[in-house]
């Protein structure tokens, strides 16, 4: 992919290549997870870089240019997929919390978070795919942001556009889902000790 950076003597295409450039495995890994679908992550991906490279001047450098990216790609997101998006079956998190307020009653459902996905590699395979796929977008968009791309809470909210009380109680949300859909498999793998529910 090639870049012409607007010329406004300041700023050159090897300068928002070495800044961006690194960045596009993970843009691309991000717009996968949320549309599930690899032509509208490539196309995604490459509306992201255009408009990053259309606004490269305003990029403040020494800040941290993976979340600034993030930001550029969940709003062509928000803007051109979200409403074509095929999703499977969503689940409601309100329904997610009734149905199994005993099992998140539990205090320790946390630790064993930790344990069944605190690593990157944990991120990996069908079954995480598929837990996530199950969160309504803006949850999903707060895993994947904080817990797999490892962003800030605070970098995480300003990509998302929301207060960091709401990243923080989507991600909170959302890990207590993925915890109850990913049990089992978790006791599987050795994860997390226990017994199957």
């Amino acid at each position: 992919m090639s870049f012409g950076v607007p010329n406004d003597g300041q700023t050159s295409t090897a300068q928002f290549e070495a800044v961006a450039v690194p960045f596009m495995g993970a843009l691309y890994n991000k717009a996968l997870s949320l549309t599930r679908r690899p032509e509208d992550a490539a196309d995604i991906v490459q509306e992201t870089y255009m408009r990053a490279c259309r606004t490269f001047a305003n990029f403040v450098e020494g800040t941290n240019a993976k979340a600034w990216l993030f930001t550029i790609l969940y709003s062509v997101f928000v803007n051109k997929y979200r409403k074509d998006q095929r999703d499977p079956q969503i689940v409601s998190i309100e329904e997610w919390e009734e149905t199994y307020h005993r099992e998140l009653a539990d205090p320790g459902w946390d630790e064993d978070f930790v344990g069944l996905l605190g690593t990157a590699d944990a991120w990996q395979g069908p079954e995480i795919s598929e837990a996530l796929g199950k969160l309504p977008e803006e949850f999903r968009a707060a895993v994947l942001l904080v817990d797999v791309e490892q962003l800030t809470y605070e970098e995480a909210a300003g990509v998302l556009g929301c207060p960091l009380g709401t990243l923080r109680s989507r991600l909170f949300r959302a890990r207590r889902v993925l915890f109850v859909e990913l049990r089992n498999y978790a006791r599987k793998q050795g994860f997390i000790g226990g017994t199957q529910a």
